[in-house]
């Protein structure tokens, strides 16, 4: 354990400080080959928090995509040609919310 002077510190500080020393005041993380390992832990966790957020993004904006864009339609004519407008619409949407979504689930494997 490591003996030095507390210099200021309060001395129930001090006292914790000197005990979680180990061999080194220096050492004041435990091992350091330890606090290396959750600090990548950690940074994995968070680049996983990332790529959640990202994915959850892409199908929201896909989602809204296609919401916005029914909305948009001003059919008319007769149900069939109404069939046909909404068909035109999809045909133009559906591909751009796939890609959204298929990019949303690859970002997450």
């Amino acid at each position: 354990m490591w003996r030095g002077k507390c210099h200021g510190f309060a001395p129930s500080l001090c006292s914790a400080l000197m005990w979680s020393m180990e061999d080194s005041p220096f050492n004041l993380f435990g091992d350091p080959d330890e606090f290396r390992a959750r600090m990548e832990e950690l940074s994995e966790q968070m680049q996983s928090s990332q790529r959640v957020a990202w994915a959850d993004n892409a199908i929201k904006l896909a989602v809204e995509m296609t919401v916005a864009s029914i909305a948009r339609l001003d059919l008319s004519g007769s149900p069939d040609e109404q069939a046909m407008q909404v068909r035109d619409a999809i045909r133009v949407l559906f591909p751009e919310s796939v890609t959204l979504v298929r990019e949303a689930r690859e970002g997450l494997s």
